[in-house]
């Protein structure tokens, strides 16, 4: 068995793919409607994949507090540089718990917590 996505529901399809392809970096890979009130879009590339969802008839987005969304960042200065030209605030970090890895935490457009990690070599 393989890890194939993590589903997020979005309330701005528009507002999360700027998010996700612009600051996390991934690639569509494909973008479809289900049905008139509800939009598809998949991104990233290999074996797993973020699909975004937006329902129209879905109106109360609920991400919670307890998860969280972790990418590899080649560099922690390069998201905070990004981060900060996209007036994205930074939640917590960048945190160092030993001397191979850091990272830091924002939240997505839909309230998600997102994590960029750098594996330091």
């Amino acid at each position: 068995m393989k890890f194939c996505w993590t589903t997020i529901y979005v309330k701005n399809m528009e507002e999360s793919l700027k998010f996700y392809q612009g600051i996390v970096g991934l690639s569509l890979d494909r973008r479809a409607k289900a049905t008139p009130e509800m939009e598809l879009a998949f991104l990233g590339k290999g074996v797993t994949q973020v699909e975004l969802i937006c329902d129209q008839n879905k109106s109360n987005i609920n991400m919670g507090d307890s998860i969280s969304v972790g990418f590899d960042a080649e560099s922690l200065d390069n998201i905070k540089e990004t981060l900060k030209e996209n007036n994205i605030p930074i939640l917590a970090g960048p945190i160092q718990p030993n001397p191979s890895i850091k990272f830091l935490y924002v939240h997505d457009p839909n309230g998600l917590k997102i994590q960029f990690i750098e594996f330091i070599k």
